[in-house]
């Protein structure tokens, strides 16, 4: 018998054979722990890759809440700055903790908080539960301005962070608070990874979907919903000490403003909801953007492109870019490089 061209189709010449999906997260690794340190900048690491690690971590975890499990939350900044702050004192007033207990302690402050502030979400949906979760935001820096004793009584409000000390070693200049950050997100995003592959992660997709179809299935509703913010807020917590640790070297309540949780909500709505690569890919765009065009503007405008002009044309394209998004592309950046990486044959993610 012939064989058929199906037959035939794995020995044509030039037909591109199928690599392991886990071949582009290895690469990345590979490159992040090994070939960036080597030949990154001071500017790199402290004006670029700290900021993505703090933004991307947060992506992750607001994208658990809202892209996975379908509740709408305004308050990110508030979780980062519980997490802050609650690491910060922890480490102040507990001396003998080792850091790592007093992030996994500010994290679980911070799910506590979320948790809260979460509540209404058992009997709010929709624009009603974004309104209700801003409350956290105004709330938190509320507290954190009025009671000093969370600042120990710092007459500006502004702390320096401690040394990032583990197991006695110390994550000294912008490699070591690079790797620092690094491998803390690392871990959480595998975790979070672990997380949405497993049935509790198929609980908050149904919850999303459609909650009266999810009750009638078995799934607790109520729990699951709670569980969400509960996860969401503890890695938010956590990346608000990467942000104020690793890439302020301040802990201060003005650097988790309102504008800080839109900064996220726009990084998973860009990188795509329901993914944790969009998290990446949206907060690589919100911190790489403002630089690309500041440049651009400089070099078009000159001297009157100053900062001002500079935060309203970002405001403006930000928002033009969002709208597009949401018009040409609702499944964000992760659905655009999919798209493109089948165009050139390379392997998927698992």
């Amino acid at each position: 018998m012939s064989a058929t061209p199906s037959d035939l189709s794995p020995s044509l010449p030039g037909k591109a054979t199928s690599l392991p999906s886990s071949v582009a997260p290895l690469l990345v690794l590979v490159v992040a722990y090994g070939v960036i340190p080597a030949i990154g900048t001071s500017y790199l690491f402290e004006g670029i890759l700290l900021p993505f690690l703090a933004f991307s971590l947060a992506g992750v975890g607001l994208n658990i809440l809202t892209g996975y499990a379908g509740q709408v939350s305004l308050g990110s900044a508030a979780f980062m700055a519980v997490g802050a702050f609650a690491c910060f004192n922890f480490d102040l007033r507990a001396g003998s903790l080792p850091l790592l207990v007093s992030i996994l302690a500010a994290g679980f402050s911070a799910a506590a908080i979320g948790i809260v502030f979460g509540l209404p979400s058992l009997r709010l949906r929709g624009f009603y539960l974004a309104v209700s979760t801003l409350a956290a935001q105004f709330f938190v820096q509320w507290a954190l301005s009025k009671f000093s004793w969370f600042s120990n009584d710092s007459a500006s409000g502004v702390i320096d962070a401690p040394a990032l000390t583990i197991a006695g070693y110390t994550f000294e200049g912008p490699v070591g608070r690079y790797y620092f950050a690094l491998i803390i997100v690392t871990v959480l995003t595998f975790l979070a990874h672990r997380l949405v592959a497993s049935q509790t992660g198929r609980n908050f997709i149904a919850v999303r979907d459609n909650e009266t179809a999810a009750r009638i299935i078995g799934v607790p509703v109520l729990r699951t919903k709670l569980l969400a913010f509960a996860i969401s807020s503890f890695i938010i917590g956590v990346a608000g000490v990467l942000w104020a640790f690793s890439y302020l070297r301040t802990v201060e309540s003005a650097g988790f403003n309102l504008d800080r949780s839109f900064q996220i909500l726009f990084i998973i709505i860009i990188g795509g909801l329901a993914t944790l690569r969009g998290a990446f890919f949206g907060a690589a765009l919100i911190v790489v953007f403002p630089l690309v065009l500041s440049r651009l503007g400089a070099f078009v405008f000159g001297d009157l492109f100053d900062s001002g002009v500079l935060d309203m044309a970002q405001r403006i394209v930000l928002g033009t870019l969002i709208i597009l998004f949401l018009i040409l592309e609702p499944d964000g950046l992760a659905a655009l490089m999919d798209r493109i990486r089948k165009g050139i044959g390379l392997p998927g993610p698992s």
